[in-house]
């Protein structure tokens, strides 16, 4: 029996009592009318409490679009319709609900249960998290992260005191993923430890469903994976659309933040159809090698299988010569040291050379500033290829070579094969007729958007620089933010710790792009004085990693500049808006808002 449903239960003054004093005699452990209140139903009652839950009607969100088509859908629906056969003449329903607590499924024998249940909307489409409804079998489960019996008056709401109600939580029995809850939800007065038995039951088949049903690309990739871990004691990685795995041995080789570094570097090889190997500088100075292999089922691509080798530590990593100092590239955490490092001595070896990296990451700064600090004087062509027509690139790029200048093309990643083929042609000719002071020549592309990386023209580019993403050296955070508002706004604005932490909770997507349009905004409100947490853009106070669509990117716009106006007073917020407190709560929450 799960700690969560044993020990005594408390009479109904008893946890009525506890439940209307305050915070502090609310959470004392002192027994009540002789019995102990269970510690974690008086932290629920703590949360409810503190989301402003109402605490006379459920205030459950609807949500208008229910996915139709998803794991836990799928492998849930034969096994509730069976096990709902099983009770049909029991005055008990049984719900599915996603991983948020939206109902998904809810199958009730008992017609009066059903309109009972109705009135309260525990119903398909309606969300019953704890921060909306309070204490309750769904969302209270989702928050302590196990099963579960919620009995009659345990429930924070008033409506919902008539219902017992017990929940299990069921997860992807790979990747062990939270899918949802399973519940039993049944009128106060019939309550039944069973209840919580039979959830569990349900749940536990659900997961056995999930896994006979399990993708064959996903098999595939479960067994290379576990392949992997056999034949090597070293830190191993599978990566799939929907499997993220890593054994034991990288837990134990990598603290929390290296840890946090592999994954989110692992992320990026998703949907790479050809091995490769590239090195990863880690927080704590060690450079890991990540060697990818793909896994395919009959040409189709499963996943890939990562191995993590240590390579150096920070001490060597850094010894590569004294700390460069190029203008206007900025930044000192290893990762990016090391990408400037390789960038300007493969401009000193004039050696031809791809520069790969999202965009946004800085490659063309990078590009100029290593050029000019290894050949200043010298003619550097930049042509790019986003705004020339294939035609007329050639033809400037002919002429720059002609001259003796250096020359990179950016955003060759937007050039058809055909233009591709024939800069291959112009550039090798080059090669074969050069002086022996052969020119500079580089691509920088994104790689992964286009260019296909079997295409012939990168034979004549012996080497590829990748440049890191922001989110891969947020470290350089705030020598980025001193260097850009120093531009932005002439030196004369600041920015406190507090607001530079909060920029490096972000995940950056736009990369040092993004950031600079950011700062840039900053600059033009701000002349003179500190930035606090509290004067950064709306977007900047979002920490959630998802992307928005337009409609909820104001929504979370509107929410901050509430927040803002009534210096964070979550109600006052509310108020202007026109919304509930529990309602601003719960967007909070789900926006990932930090005010």
């Amino acid at each position: 029996m799960s700690a969560y449903d044993r020990g005594a239960v408390p009479d109904d003054l008893s946890v009525a009592g506890a439940r209307e004093v305050p915070a502090q005699n609310h959470l004392a452990t002192r027994p009540v009318d002789g019995r102990q209140v269970r510690n974690w139903l008086r932290v629920s009652w703590s949360r409810s409490r503190e989301a402003n839950v109402d605490m006379d009607r459920p205030n459950a969100a609807y949500i208008e679009k229910l996915p139709a088509d998803t794991v836990l859908a799928r492998a849930a629906r034969p096994v509730l319709a069976e096990m709902a056969a099983e009770i049909e003449s029991e005055p008990v329903s049984l719900i599915l609900t996603d991983a948020t607590g939206t109902v998904l499924q809810r199958y009730t024998g008992d017609r009066e249960l059903a309109v009972t249940l109705d009135c309260v909307d525990l119903a398909p489409g309606f969300r019953y998290a704890e921060s909306e409804v309070g204490t309750n079998g769904i969302g209270t489960a989702l928050e302590v992260g196990a099963p579960l019996l919620i009995r009659g008056d345990e429930h924070y709401n008033g409506l919902l005191r008539k219902f017992s109600c017990a929940g299990a939580l069921v997860t992807h029995p790979v990747t062990g993923t939270l899918l949802g809850v399973v519940d039993l939800t049944t009128l106060e007065r019939n309550t039944n430890t069973l209840l919580l038995s039979f959830a569990k039951l349900a749940a536990s088949r659900i997961k056995d469903r999930i896994l006979a049903e399990t993708d064959e690309l996903d098999r595939a990739l479960l067994r290379d994976y576990h392949a992997a871990c056999q034949r090597s004691s070293r830190p191993v990685i599978a990566v799939g659309d929907e499997v993220l795995m890593m054994n034991a041995r990288t837990q134990q080789k990598f603290d929390s933040r290296d840890q946090a570094a592999i994954i989110d570097r692992t992320r990026d090889s998703r949907g790479r159809t050809e091995a490769f190997t590239t090195l990863a500088d880690l927080p704590s100075g060690i450079t890991a090698r990540l060697s990818y292999q793909p896994t395919f089922v009959a040409g189709r691509l499963a996943g890939g299988i990562v191995r993590v080798r240590e390579q150096v530590a920070k001490a060597h990593t850094l010894d590569v010569g004294r700390p460069l100092a190029l203008h206007s590239i900025v930044g000192s955490s290893a990762q990016w040291r090391h990408t400037v490092r390789g960038v300007v001595d493969v401009c000193t070896r004039r050696e031809w050379l791809v520069l790969d990296g999202e965009p946004g990451v800085g490659k063309t700064a990078l590009l100029r500033a290593a050029h000019t600090h290894v050949r200043d004087g010298h003619d550097f062509a930049v042509l790019d290829a986003a705004t020339l027509d294939a035609v007329e690139l050639l033809e400037q790029v002919a002429t720059a070579l002609d001259v003796g200048s250096d020359v990179a093309v950016v955003h060759a990643h937007v050039l058809r094969n055909d233009d591709l083929s024939a800069l291959s042609e112009l550039l090798q000719t080059v090669r074969l007729d050069s002086p022996s002071d052969e020119p500079w020549v580089v691509l920088s592309m994104h790689v992964s958007h286009g260019v296909s990386d079997t295409h012939p023209i990168l034979r004549l580019f012996p080497k590829t620089i990748i440049v890191p993403p922001l989110r891969h050296h947020l470290e350089d955070i705030p020598e980025l933010v001193t260097h850009f508002l120093g531009i932005a706004a002439e030196g004369k604005v600041s920015m406190s710790t507090a607001a530079s932490n909060q920029l490096m909770r972000m995940s950056w997507r736009g990369n040092i792009a993004h950031l600079r349009t950011v700062l840039d905004e900053i600059g033009r409100r701000r002349r003179s004085g500190v930035i606090e947490p509290q004067d950064l853009p709306p977007e900047c106070h979002a920490t959630t990693r998802r992307t928005l669509t337009q409609l909820e990117a104001l929504e979370r716009d509107a929410v901050v500049d509430a927040l803002a106006l009534h210096g964070g007073d979550k109600a006052a917020a509310a108020r202007s808006l026109g919304m509930s407190r529990a309602t601003i709560y719960r967007k909070i929450r789900d926006f990932g808002v930090v005010f």
